[in-house]
Parts: structure tokens; C-alpha cells; sequence
């Protein structure tokens, strides 16, 4: 290990991190050493991400460098126009994504390949959006997200606008592999922009994605806007300049953004976790609501591409939507809004299987795919036709893309979407509540949970022991049909089987009478099983919605709680 350290430290020129490194050395700290620098942060479709620090295992210029050089020797091989084509960058403000971003754009112009540089930072959705704007060969976002502030990240895109699916990241990280043993060429970027191989994107280019969001039919839906109003947090992230314009060029002129939580730090001063979903992150963007009487409580999360909310019940109190939720109302609106045997809507196994429900009822096709935004968006592409044009794709995370424009998720079109759709309900006197409940009593009320189980990391993979003895019944409900994603093959209860076209994956579903549904499928990252759980309870016109919900609640946490002691 000595000897990586040592070549480390000579091909490093980040002198804070130099010092780091020289620090856990003086100070023998061979446990935390031994993390830095046995193994390398893996390159994979979601890019890289890992903890800001000193060696291969984390987050740094270094790292940045050797992945930018993979990045682009891997676009000048498999693209011959992709040096004049281009890159768009972007970046979010966490502590080093400016200078990550400036190194990722000094290391492609070396490489003779024009770079797209914004010059602040930059939602992941105006910055995926610059693909197909400028028609470049790819473009890379440096975020991390809604991940906690220690945390940076690198995502790509490709030439379709989307982000990377196989088989380009393994070849990237193969190319990678190889500049982790080759001199880095870099190119100061004031002689790169004297060149011409420097573009740098001001005011006009976050312009044109507000104006291509503004001119996108389905966000032209302008029902009495000024009557509502919404609380907004950009959730210490870059969201709040765009979201508050975009809300504003559609007429929402009662918008009250929270001012603690509204300018980009990556320190995330007021949140425990900058991630919508986590208890309590929510909290200020309610409490400016309820200050305000406002109908919704919205959110970024800090890099804009995924969307949360909060709706005002009859009691006054703000309660969060799930992702689902929001997803269901997103595509029966849509659908209803636009002539539904021409669309195309989908989301992922693991969200809810109500979408398809209304999509079929609606004359829509529907589709699904595996678990991330990536699948969604390649596959609606590769599915979409002149007589069905793609409209709509969520997943449970909070993510939601609607049309084209971008072709990924788009925390700020969801959002404005989302107020436009309230304040049709409102027009008609209704609320998104009722509009839920509207939709559950002519479809059955779909409830949908996840948890997690920690795994024994020595164990033997408990998809392997599921295969060995398939279960015939989970919670005392007989199984009529399971899908195994890695030998793609759905059997049924008398034995048929049939193949299922999507690409291999270490995941197990299983459709239960009653509609019920569990999805089982190992953590990417940690010794864990993540289980996904959905009932379906019917309906009648007389019972009342909270009796409904009590039932489904009750057959819900029956289910979890015998397929958990199962496992």
C-alpha cells in the first residue's frame, strides 16, 4: 500500500488533500488508509459517487481527472464527430463541484473535445437538457444530490439526452482503468476558450431551457393560477431561481419560498439529510405553508431533479404525498388532458402497478422497467412510435419526467406541473385529496410501502435460497404468478411460464390474490434486502375513505409483518 501512497501523492496536485494524506500517514492510521486505497470508487450507469477525500476510494481531483480522461477517450473512440459535438458540464454548490466541474472541462479540451461550461451552478435537469439543445455527444453533471454534505458525485449522460445504461459504463470505466496509469493532460481553460474549445454557458442558455419548459403544451394548463398558493424550498440547493420563474411565467403570484433553506450550501445547515423523503427535512417548508394558509408545501431536492410536496388537508395540517401518490395523479392528469391512445406512459417495477391500472382503462400503453430514472427514459425512447409519443414517467423516489424536453427527471417541470394541476382541482372546488380518492374508488385504493432488512454479509445471496425454495403463499396469500429478473422468466401458479423482455437484474417479484404484490431485491451497495410491499383494497360508494384506508392500512402492516418473519 505504501507504494500506491507514494504514487498517489506524485500524481495528485491538490495540495489540500496532499496534506490530508500525509496527515493519516504521520499518523499511522492504517484502518482509514487501507479504506482510501483498497479499491477504487466504482464507475457504473449512475456515474460515480462517493465521500469527499484523499486516495482512490473517494471523491477528489484526482479521481475527477482519471474518470474525465476515460470519459472522453471513450467519446473520441466511439463517436468521430464527438470532439466537435461537444460536452455539456454542469454542477450543483457543494464545496468542490465548481472546481470538479472546471477540471472535468480542463481535462476534455486537452483532449481537443469543445466543452459547454455553465457558468454558475446549474440544476441536473437545465444541464441534461443541454444535450439535446445543443446536440453534444454527452454531458456530465457534478452533484451529489440528496446525499449527505461529505458526499460529491459524477453523472453522464449520452448523446440521447439520458443517462448511461450498459454497455457504455463498463467501457468508460475500462478506459478509466487505463488513465489511472497514464499521464493527465489538462488545458487551462482561458487558452481552451481562446481556442474555441471553451464555451462558457451564461444567462441565454438557462433562458432557452426556461423557455423550451415554457412553450411544453402539457405546462400549459392555466386555470385561475393566481387563486393558490404555495410554499416552495430549494432545500439548500440550486433550485429556487428557476423554480420561482418558471412558477411565475405561469401566473403563481403567491409563492413564499423558505429564505433559510433558499441560496446553494453544501453544508446543509438547516436538514439532517438534504433528501425530501427523510423525517423532518420537510419541516420549515410546512411551517412557511401553514404561515401563509398555503394549499401546497413543495420541494427540490438539492439538485432539482426530483420533486416532493405536502398538501393542506381539511384539518389545516400538511401531510406528504408519497411518491406513488404523486405519480398517480401526475398520469391520470396527463392522460386525461391529452388524446390517451396516442401516449405512452411508464414506471418501475418497484412503484406502483396503479399507472398501468388507469393507463389501460384510459387507452394508453403502458410500460415498465427496472428500478432508475436511466431505464425510463432509454426505454421510452426505444418503445415510443408516431402514434404513441411518450408522455410521462415517474418512479416511487420522487422522480418524474413530463414530455421531452428533458429526457430525464425534472424536479422543476414536475413542480409547476403539480401547482397547475391543484389549482384545476381548486377551480372545480376540489382538493388533490379528493382527486386521490376519486381515483381510488374507481380503480381500488392502492397503499405501497418499502423497508429494508440488514443481511448476514457472510450469508450465502437470499435471492439464490428464495430460487432453491420458491414460497407458495406470502401472508397466507396464495401466489398466482412470480417474476424472476435474473433468468427473466415469469412463472405462474399452474406451472406455465413465460419470458419477461427487460435486462437481467437480482430481483424477485411476487403477485399475490387481492392484487397484492411483493418486490424482494438485494441493495446495490450495502449487506441489505430492500422489500417493496403493495395492496389493493376495493372500494364501495358507501364506505367512507378513511375506513378504506384503515383496512387497506391493516391488511398492509399484516403483510409486512409475516413476509419479514418469513425471511
Amino acid at each position: 500500500m505504501n507504494n500506491e501512497i507514494t504514487r498517489w501523492l506524485q500524481r495528485d496536485s491538490d495540495p489540500k488533500l496532499r496534506q490530508e494524506l500525509q496527515q493519516l500517514v504521520a499518523d499511522n492510521a492504517t484502518e482509514e488508509l487501507a479504506d482510501r486505497f483498497n479499491g477504487r470508487l466504482e464507475f457504473g450507469t449512475a456515474g460515480l459517487r462517493g465521500v469527499v477525500g484523499a486516495g482512490p476510494n473517494r471523491m477528489n481531483r484526482l479521481v475527477i481527472q482519471e474518470t474525465a480522461t476515460g470519459l472522453g477517450q471513450y467519446l473520441l473512440r466511439t463517436d468521430s464527430n464527438a470532439a466537435h459535438k461537444g460536452v455539456v458540464i454542469g454542477y450543483d454548490g457543494r464545496p468542490d463541484s465548481r472546481q470538479f466541474a472546471h477540471d472535468t472541462a480542463a481535462v476534455l479540451v486537452a483532449q481537443g473535445i469543445k466543452v459547454y461550461l455553465t457558468i454558475k451552478v446549474a440544476a441536473t435537469p437545465i444541464v441534461a437538457f443541454g444535450v439535446k439543445h445543443l446536440h453534444t455527444a454527452a454531458a456530465v453533471v457534478v452533484t451529489a444530490s440528496h446525499n449527505p454534505p461529505a458526499y460529491n458525485g459524477f453523472k453522464v449522460y449520452w448523446n440521447n439526452g439520458a443517462q448511461i445504461i450498459p454497455p457504455h459504463d463498463a467501457s468508460i470505466a475500462a478506459e478509466i482503468d487505463k488513465a489511472t496509469q497514464s499521464d493527465l493532460h489538462l488545458m487551462d481553460l482561458a487558452e481552451a476558450e481562446a481556442k474555441g474549445l471553451l464555451v462558457w454557458l451564461d444567462d441565454a442558455y438557462y433562458q432557452d431551457y426556461r423557455q423550451a419548459i415554457n412553450a411544453t403544451p402539457l405546462l400549459n394548463n392555466h386555470h385561475n393560477p393566481q387563486a393558490i398558493n404555495l410554499a416552495y424550498t430549494a432545500m439548500h440547493g440550486v433550485g429556487a431561481e428557476m423554480a420561482e420563474t418558471l412558477l411565475a411565467d405561469a401566473g403563481f403570484t403567491h409563492v413564499y419560498s423558505v429564505a433559510a433553506q433558499r441560496e446553494p450550501d453544501g453544508a446543509f445547515p438547516t436538514v439532517k439529510f438534504p433528501n425530501p423523503e427523510e423525517p423532518g427535512a420537510m419541516d420549515l417548508v410546512i411551517a412557511e405553508a401553514k404561515q401563509h394558509g398555503a394549499i401546497l408545501a413543495c420541494a427540490n431536492d438539492p439538485d432539482a431533479d426530483r420533486f416532493a410536496v405536502a398538501a393542506r388537508r381539511t384539518d389545516g395540517e400538511y401531510q406528504m404525498l408519497t411518491g406513488d401518490q404523486v405519480g398517480t395523479l401526475f398520469g391520470y392528469y396527463l392522460l386525461n388532458h391529452v388524446q390517451p391512445s396516442a401516449s405512452l406512459v411508464g414506471n418501475t417495477i418497484v412503484s406502483s402497478t396503479l399507472l398501468g391500472k388507469i393507463a389501460t382503462a384510459l387507452g394508453a400503453q403502458y410500460y415498465q422497467t427496472l428500478t432508475g430514472f436511466k431505464w425510463l427514459t432509454n426505454v421510452a425512447m426505444e418503445r415510443q412510435t408516431d402514434t404513441h409519443q411518450f408522455l410521462f414517467a415517474y418512479e416511487e423516489a420522487l422522480g418524474y419526467t413530463i414530455g421531452s424536453t428533458v429526457w430525464d427527471k425534472d424536479g422543476l417541470s414536475a413542480l409547476v406541473a403539480f401547482a397547475q394541476l391543484t389549482a384545476e382541482l381548486t377551480a372545480k372546488g376540489q382538493t388533490v385529496w379528493d382527486q386521490l380518492e376519486a381515483i381510488y374508488r374507481e380503480y381500488g385504493l392502492y397503499i405501497n410501502a418499502q423497508r429494508s432488512i440488514a443481511l448476514d454479509p457472510t450469508a450465502a445471496p437470499i435471492g439464490d435460497s428464495l430460487r432453491a425454495m420458491p414460497p407458495q403463499a406470502i401472508a397466507g396469500l396464495a401466489i398466482h404468478s412470480t417474476e424472476d429478473f435474473k433468468t427473466s422468466l415469469r412463472t405462474f401458479a399452474d406451472g406455465s411460464v413465460e419470458a419477461i423482455n427487460l435486462p437481467i437484474s437480482d430481483v424477485l417479484i411476487y403477485h399475490l390474490e387481492d392484487g397484492a404484490r411483493v418486490v424482494v431485491r438485494p441493495s446495490g451497495t450495502e449487506p441489505k434486502l430492500k422489500c417493496y410491499y403493495e395492496v389493493v383494497e376495493p372500494m364501495s360508494q358507501e364506505e367512507t375513505f378513511e375506513h378504506a384506508q384503515l383496512r387497506a392500512q391493516e391488511t398492509m402492516d399484516r403483510l409486512i409483518a409475516q413476509h419479514q418473519a418469513s425471511l
